[in-house]
C-alpha cells in the first residue's frame, strides 16, 4: 500500500519520454511499493491533452501534484534540462520538498551533466549513464534515494518494509 506520493517531473512530449516516465515510474513503485509516483503527462481535462483550452488548469494541476508530494523525481537528461522540469525542482526545493535528480545522458556540463543549480538544488542525485539500458536498475537506484530521504526501513531480518 501507497504511504507516500512522488510527483515525476520530466520532459512528457514524445512518445519515447513518455513511455520512458511511465515504465520508469512502474519501476520505481515496483521496487517500493509504498510510493506512488504521480505523473503529471496523466493530467487532462475534458479528454484533452495539450488543449490550450486548459493549460492554466495543468498548470494549477502539476503545482497540486508537488505540493500533495513528499518528494520529487525530475529527469535531467538532455544538452539543457527541460525547461519545465527546472521549474518543477525549483519549485519543489523552494517549497521544502526533496528533490531526486536523475541523469542517465552521459553528455558532460557543469557538475554531475547538469547546471549547477540543478545539481545542488537536489536533495540527491543518480547518475547512471545509459549505456547498460536497464531501467530496473535505474529504478532500484532512485528507490534506494527514496527509501532514505522518506525514511522507509526495511527489515532485513525477513526483507519487509
Amino acid at each position: 500500500m501507497a504511504n507516500f506520493q512522488v510527483y515525476f517531473a520530466a520532459p512528457l512530449f514524445g512518445l519515447g519520454e513518455r513511455a520512458f516516465n511511465r515504465r520508469l515510474a512502474q519501476a520505481i513503485m515496483q521496487a517500493l511499493p509504498e510510493v506512488k509516483v504521480d505523473l503529471p503527462q496523466d493530467i487532462k481535462f475534458h479528454s484533452k491533452f495539450n488543449d490550450k483550452e486548459f493549460f492554466g488548469e495543468v498548470y494549477k494541476g502539476c503545482i497540486r501534484g508537488i505540493d500533495s508530494a513528499q518528494a520529487c523525481v525530475a529527469i535531467l537528461d538532455g544538452p539543457s534540462s527541460d525547461d519545465g522540469t527546472c521549474f518543477e525542482v525549483g519549485y519543489a526545493v523552494a517549497k521544502g520538498i526533496p528533490v531526486i535528480g536523475v541523469r542517465t545522458d552521459y553528455r558532460a556540463s557543469q557538475e554531475l551533466g547538469c547546471n549547477l543549480m540543478l545539481s545542488r538544488g537536489c536533495t540527491a542525485f543518480v547518475f547512471r549513464p545509459s549505456f547498460d539500458e536497464n531501467l530496473d536498475a535505474l529504478a532500484k537506484d532512485i528507490a534506494k534515494r527514496l527509501r532514505k530521504i522518506l525514511k522507509i526501513e526495511v527489515n532485513k531480518a525477513n526483507g519487509k518494509r
